[in-house]
């Protein structure tokens, strides 16, 4: 028989990924989903069930129930912890079975996800595995991850690779797939490169906003530094002003996310917190989360991507331009 999936968390990342898992796994099979908004997860049943069975369950251990592979991406390492060791209803409280692959893709501190690991292989739960992922939602919705993986990489024959290797390929990119020997590892690599991702951001925003006061034409400038040496996947791929690149990125869409501007206080958080476990001064990190912690409070970027921030330092629009987010009376933001 086919293998049946859950998965639990269904927020931009969660329900892009969920979406290529659907799409993917055998026709036959059910997809077990789980979120605490309801709303959600009725509409992706709506919206994903011609290609294939779709069931909503109200808790963790129920996704997990009759599931062979179970993947989880949600915001914080206590939501973790409540998804996976909750006693009444979370994954642990579920029939046993070894043979179960548990794929959690939330980014949180090391120290807790090998605490979840531990527990969940003492109550012979399966095999868990931290496999935190890069590349954002449009990677996500292509299908084109990066993944992070806390496991030692198996031989093909083995059942647990085999499983764990299909699964992570309807999400990713198995050219970018990083298999990192130990559990934790994929999180360790994950924060480091969450480290550069969230300083580079602030330094690209800053960059381009004192060349466009200056007087340049934002395209021009972008194109010197995609040329040249301060060019970067985050200028590529997470430009902060609008209708500069030729590919689609948050800030031509009103700063839809994407990753939320206050997403980027626990990035951080989670970088300087392991820089002083090693005794590495994180100065850049440091001085960038002051600037975040800012950007998190100003209505700009709040629930907008974080590339928003080049409207907290001051950038400058180009002229003409229409913001496409709206702030509806809720103070919520709806994009075009």
């Amino acid at each position: 028989m086919a293998d049946n999936y859950a998965f639990i968390g269904l927020g931009a990342m969660g329900y892009a990924m969920a979406s290529n898992i659907r799409r993917k796994m055998d026709a036959s099979a059910t997809l077990y989903i789980n979120d605490i908004n309801a709303s959600v997860c009725t509409r992706f049943k709506d919206e994903y069930s011609s290609f294939g069975r779709i069931k909503i369950v109200s808790t963790a251990r129920e996704a997990s129930e009759n599931a062979k592979v179970v993947i989880s991406i949600v915001p914080g390492a206590q939501d973790v912890k409540k998804v996976y060791l909750d006693e009444k209803d979370g994954v642990i409280s579920a029939k046993k079975d070894e043979e179960r692959v548990l794929c959690e893709c939330s980014t949180i501190d090391v120290k807790s996800t090998r605490e979840v690991g531990e527990k969940l292989k003492a109550e012979g739960m399966g095999t868990y595995v931290d496999t935190p992922v890069s590349g954002g939602v449009p990677a996500a919705e292509q299908g084109t991850l990066a993944m992070l993986i806390g496991h030692p990489k198996l031989s093909t024959s083995n059942p647990i690779h085999t499983r764990i290797d299909a699964t992570l390929s309807m999400m990713g990119s198995p050219e970018k797939f990083f298999y990192l020997n130990s559990l934790g590892a994929g999180l360790t690599a994950k924060i480091s490169n969450n480290y550069l991702s969230g300083t580079i951001l602030l330094a690209t925003a800053e960059a381009l906003a004192i060349g466009v006061a200056q007087g340049l034409d934002p395209k021009q400038l972008y194109s010197v530094i995609r040329a040249s040496t301060g060019q970067s996947w985050m200028c590529d791929h997470v430009m902060p002003i609008p209708n500069v690149t030729d590919i689609w990125v948050p800030s031509n869409s009103g700063y839809k996310p994407g990753f939320k501007t206050q997403m980027m206080l626990k990035d951080l958080g989670l970088g300087i917190e392991g820089g002083k476990q090693v005794g590495i001064n994180p100065s850049m990190a440091e001085a960038a989360m002051e600037v975040w912690e800012s950007a998190s409070k100003d209505d700009r970027c709040i629930d907008r991507d974080g590339s928003s921030i080049y409207l907290h330092i001051g950038g400058k629009l180009p002229e003409g331009y229409e913001d496409k987010g709206k702030k509806k009376d809720d103070g919520s933001w709806e994009f075009a």
